[in-house]
């Protein structure tokens, strides 16, 4: 259940292969950007009214066992990542196959003619005819800001294969910058404070990290209990420490609150 109505978000983790394992897509939010400014992180947000709509409901591959509001989630995941990052998890109604980088262009310049405005998402899925691959994605974690944050967030984190016909455009807004990187590379990056990155963003990227190759990332995913982190703040004889469920599966229960940037 929602703790305490703290607003839903849902947020995508998405692989790809290469030579050397695999890479996750990162985005660096405008640093004036409320929630974690200036931070690199994976494409995501507040769930809106409009994913829950029944137009978007009616153009999703079915997910077994998943009821409106997951599947809303998972829209919402979707729809981020195609604001942020102009990446669409999409198939045309009754193809197997994601459409490509080439095929969204042609489509949202087709609707800008046929509307007479940009198409917004709900037109571009609606309008456009696709079915988004609600089915491909795979969750994997579940962290709810801590309480004594003034701005919070319920944020579920789901894994997806990138599309393989479509390039990342960060949308210069609220992204500015994209990145495809190890997962081990940008945990890396954000414990020696290279990078700026909430504490969340880390953990689950060293999580990530553990697996070779993104298909054995999917399995350990599919085979995990999802257990939520709601951060705490703790006094405790090796100093003050933001603590976590063990039972998490993130390999600690607490870590220094010096250093460590919760948003």
């Amino acid at each position: 259940m929602n703790e305490k109505q703290v607003p839903l978000a849902a947020t995508l983790l998405l692989l790809r292969d290469n030579a050397a394992g695999f890479e996750v897509l990162m985005i660096t939010r405008h640093a004036e950007t409320v929630f974690a400014g200036g931070a690199a992180v994976f494409p995501g947000g507040r769930l809106d009214p409009e994913d829950a709509a029944p137009a978007l409901l009616q153009h999703c591959r079915s997910v077994p066992g998943s009821d409106a509001a997951q599947m809303a989630l998972r829209i919402c995941a979707i729809r981020e990542t195609f604001e942020e990052a102009g990446l669409l998890l999409a198939r045309r109604a009754g193809d197997d196959r994601l459409v490509s980088g080439a095929e969204l262009d042609a489509m949202q310049e087709e609707l800008l003619l046929r509307l007479g405005h940009p198409a917004d998402f709900t037109e571009l899925v609606v309008e456009g005819g696709l079915e988004l691959a609600t089915d491909l994605l795979v969750l994997f974690a579940h962290w709810i800001t801590p309480e004594i944050r003034p701005r919070r967030y319920d944020t579920y984190f789901y894994l997806a294969p990138a599309p393989p016909a479509q390039e990342a455009r960060h949308d210069g807004h609220e992204a500015v910058d994209s990145i495809w990187i190890a997962p081990g590379q940008a945990a890396e990056d954000g414990a020696t404070q290279r990078v700026k990155m909430i504490f969340a963003t880390r953990f689950n990227l060293q999580k990530l990290a553990r697996s070779a190759t993104s298909a054995a990332a999917f399995a350990a995913a599919r085979a995990d209990t999802i257990v939520t982190v709601t951060p705490e703040y703790r006094e405790t004889p090796r100093g003050l420490m933001w603590c976590i469920p063990i039972e998490a599966g993130y390999g600690i229960a607490e870590t220094p609150v010096k250093g460590e940037a919760i948003a």
